[in-house]
């Protein structure tokens, strides 16, 4: 018997059917508990003053890497790469350096001033779990996401990617080699992020007195 490949969880988005009404952002930050101030998950508006081309309304997250430059910046081993295609974070391990942070070209990650551990983007997996869809993916109203195992070749998101016509929004700086694709359409923009890559740990003194232990 053929023996089966495990999951690789990753996201087709077509830009071309974002509206901007957010139901993603908020969706995520309520199932996620995301603390005020803070997103797991963004849109970033592309204005065209180009008479030929069309405002576009980019959704963006951790791109969950095949070469994550934050798990290679990562001084403890806390950030790490599981065997379903995810980029998972030990909060155990995390000490909250804020190296993986700064390591990141896509500005995915952030230091959740409760926790005081690393948080990012993971595709819900509490709702994995229970083989349910990240809150992302069910909650936008025009289906603008296709999420699914790349490894399967029944799942949608499989078939999707074997279509062709796509493209992986890489950072200027390094390729990390995403797992989250975008129709062809999409415009490919410098993400305004300059990495740090592998290096220098820096403890953010402030950050601790400002989140002091409860």
């Amino acid at each position: 018997m053929k023996q089966r490949r495990p999951k690789k969880y990753g996201i087709v988005i077509d830009a071309t059917r974002c509206i901007d009404c957010k139901a993603c952002l908020i969706a995520c930050k309520v199932e996620n508990q995301v603390p005020e101030g803070f997103w797991r998950n963004w849109i970033r508006p592309l204005w065209s003053r180009e008479p030929n081309l069309k405002t576009e309304f980019q959704p963006r997250q951790c791109m969950q890497c095949d070469g994550p430059a934050c798990v290679q910046a990562c001084p403890v081993g806390a950030t790490y790469k599981q065997s379903n295609g995810l980029v998972a974070i030990d909060p155990i391990k995390c000490i909250g350096c804020g190296n993986c942070v700064t390591a990141c070209p896509y500005g995915a990650r952030y230091r959740n001033p409760v926790s005081r551990v690393a948080d990012k983007c993971d595709f819900c997996q509490h709702r994995l779990a229970r083989d349910e869809e990240p809150a992302c993916v069910v909650t936008c109203p025009t289906q603008a996401r296709i999420f699914g195992d790349l490894n399967d070749p029944r799942s949608a998101v499989s078939q999707r990617v074997a279509a062709g016509d796509l493209v992986r929004v890489t950072a200027p700086h390094v390729d990390t080699r995403p797992n989250i694709y975008y129709n062809r359409e999409t415009r490919q923009i410098d993400w305004g992020v300059a990495p740090t890559l592998p290096g220098n740990v820096h403890m953010p003194i402030d950050f601790w007195n400002q989140n002091p232990k409860r």
